[in-house]
């Protein structure tokens, strides 16, 4: 069996409404200039499960039914308006399991946007003052449940690991039938937000396993630096190619990293990024996130401008949702 085939085969819950739309973005594109190339969004904001993102994506290869064998409790981290929490939190209440969410900062005297979606969906929250105390702390939870004698399944942070990549890697595969419907372009370039590194890592995966050599992937850093970008989805994206037992090479020349959207830090807003959002909003009725998808798309837009994608090439953006941030 070839590493696509086990892909296809690999045994995941079904959880996101799927496909999700690719949809043409001629208002955004003729805004952008005379040259701006064809335009297309692909909006797993409406991946459905807990309002949507990319995480649900993920979840469904990490709660296969396999894996949830004498599961009573799904715990993971993340900050207070954690996206990846929010749809955990969701998804345990849909399958009827506990949950608890380790998160870094102090509790807020009145939840709003994802922390009040946390505890709407039946979290157990745990607050601890630093990143670095989420993972400690997460396995302390675990041992906690076992001595009252659960099973914690423990979900890493954004669940971004070689089994969550997957998710992605089979989210490539959706796309690249949507795009073999349009006219043929040279290149087709995809921009998405990068974090954790897991969605950008999945669709590295893909295109190396189909040897892609006509496609780019532009990750857009909400926080890390590019070095550290680029060598964390290099590293996912190779987990992920030994779980299906990939002998290949991962396509390092498909992926570009760029870290000079972030601003002052994770979660500052930008000119920008608040630029690309009236953009989408007023344009195309796309709503975007402040934290991760305004600032991915904002690079698009500043690529778009400066020609570094040429006007005969296609760009898709694949917005990874989070919405509910701009409640905040």
């Amino acid at each position: 069996m070839s590493a696509l085939d086990r892909l296809q085969a690999w045994p995941r819950r079904t959880l996101a409404h799927l496909p999700t739309p690719l949809v043409s973005a001629p208002n955004l594109r003729r805004a952008l200039g005379a040259d701006a190339p064809e335009l297309h969004l692909k909006l797993d904001a409406e991946t459905g499960l807990g309002l949507g993102g990319n995480k649900v994506r993920k979840l469904e290869f990490v709660l296969a039914p396999d894996r949830l064998d004498g599961v009573t409790a799904l715990v993971t981290a993340g900050g207070p308006q954690s996206n990846h929490c929010r749809v955990t939190a969701a998804a345990a209440a849909r399958l009827g399991l506990r949950c608890v969410l380790v998160l870094n900062g102090p509790e807020p005297d009145e939840p709003r946007g994802n922390a009040l979606l946390h505890r709407l969906f039946g979290a157990e929250i745990r607050t601890v003052a630093r990143r670095e105390e989420r993972a400690p702390t997460m396995e302390t939870v675990a041992r906690e449940i076992a001595d009252a004698g659960g099973r914690a399944l423990v979900i890493p942070v954004g669940a971004s690991d070689g089994l969550g990549t997957l998710g992605y890697a089979a989210a490539f595969l959706e796309l690249d039938a949507q795009l073999a419907s349009l006219p043929p372009r040279e290149v087709t370039w995809i921009f998405t937000s990068a974090s954790s590194c897991g969605t950008v890592a999945g669709l590295l995966l893909s295109v190396s396993l189909l040897d892609r050599a006509n496609l780019r992937l532009v990750g857009v850093s909400a926080d890390l630096m590019a070095f550290d970008l680029r060598r964390t989805t290099l590293e996912l994206a190779r987990e992920g190619g030994n779980l299906l037992g990939f002998g290949g090479e991962i396509r390092q020349g498909a992926l570009a990293a760029a870290d000079e959207y972030v601003g002052r830090g994770y979660g500052m807003p930008t000119p920008a990024a608040e630029e690309a959002t009236r953009l989408f909003g007023s344009l195309e009725g796309v709503v975007l996130d402040p934290v991760y998808s305004a600032k991915a798309a904002a690079g698009m837009v500043d690529w778009i401008r400066r020609g570094s994608v040429p006007p005969d090439h296609r760009v898709v953006f694949l917005h990874t949702g989070g919405h509910p941030a701009l409640l905040v």
